[in-house]
């Protein structure tokens, strides 16, 4: 029997409203050493939903699973049609002030790096450094025979010559840059095959149900042990893959802390949540530091 990826949280326990004083994490990156580990929430303000948030994704669309993806034609047809689309909207979004005040406090040498469960780019277009991609990127695409890698421009490139007049209206846009679409708007979209072998391609993103590379989640583990502190923005923690870096960063023994408007499956391992919208409350704790933000990067 199939197994369906872990979408949804409940927690199992009364969880405190959070904080609205972002002082603590102003301390943490005073200090320096601050490893950012960084959700969908952060990206919001680009005008890319949330899975969970308030109004999240998930209450209408359920995520393409690496199973499913794998196993039928017709379901890679689906996925390229409602993500061509999404790709559109979801390629041209610009980082918010949570982005660059991310950029900004690692210029200023108070990080110790930043790892992403994004697959938008953001950060580095906001002239974020050495981020790591824990879930890839879309703006990649791979190979499933002989493993090319190739730009999604190019992708895109060759989607519109084989589908031309392809112009559904969405009824939104997700967080994986999958649009919403009805089986009768996606109609007889064809779908292309990779250049140098003619096998699948999929995004080289990690879709549900599919394994974060071991070598990718160990090069994460050591930035965990040799960071002071653990900062989460921006992240419910529902999915193990960035859960299981603040259980290691609080079984260490160093400081977590979350900036999420909700509670989170990683609060009780924090030394503190603050419920308040993101660009902004690390934009004041940019200008408590002194650190200048800058506007978007070019």
């Amino acid at each position: 029997m199939r197994m369906r990826p872990t979408l949804s949280w409940t927690p199992t326990e009364d969880l405190s409203p959070g904080t609205m004083d972002p002082e603590p994490v102003a301390d943490a990156l005073g200090a320096g050493g601050v490893l950012v580990l960084s959700g969908a929430g952060i990206s919001t303000e680009s005008g890319i939903p949330d899975y969970r948030g308030e109004g999240g994704s998930l209450s209408r669309h359920t995520p393409m699973t690496y199973q499913d993806f794998t196993a039928s034609a017709e379901a890679r047809r689906r996925y390229w049609a409602r993500s061509h689309l999404g790709w559109r909207t979801f390629g041209s979004a610009r980082p918010n002030a949570g982005h660059r005040a991310v950029a900004a406090f690692g210029r200023h040498g108070l990080l110790s790096g930043v790892i992403t469960q994004n697959v938008d780019g953001l950060h580095q277009a906001a002239g974020g450094e050495d981020v790591v991609e824990l879930h890839g990127s879309l703006d990649r695409v791979v190979c499933l025979s002989c493993g090319a890698l190739s730009p999604r421009r190019e992708l895109a490139r060759r989607l519109e010559e084989v589908n031309a007049g392809f112009e559904p209206v969405a009824a939104g846009i997700n967080p994986d840059g999958d649009a919403d679409l009805t089986d009768d708007q996606v109609g007889d979209f064809r779908v292309v095959p990779c250049t140098v072998c003619g096998g699948i391609l999929k995004p080289d993103v990690v879709f549900f149900g599919e394994a974060v590379p071991p070598q990718r989640v160990e090069h994460c583990r050591a930035l965990v042990r040799g960071a002071s502190s653990l900062l989460v923005l921006g992240s419910s923690l529902t999915v193990m893959s960035g859960l299981r870096f603040v259980r290691q960063a609080a079984q260490d023994g160093k400081p977590v802390l979350i900036v999420n408007r909700d509670p989170t499956r990683g609060d009780r391992h924090a030394l503190t949540r603050v419920a308040l919208p993101l660009g902004a409350t690390l934009t004041t704790v940019a200008s408590r530091l002194g650190v200048p933000v800058d506007g978007d990067a070019a």
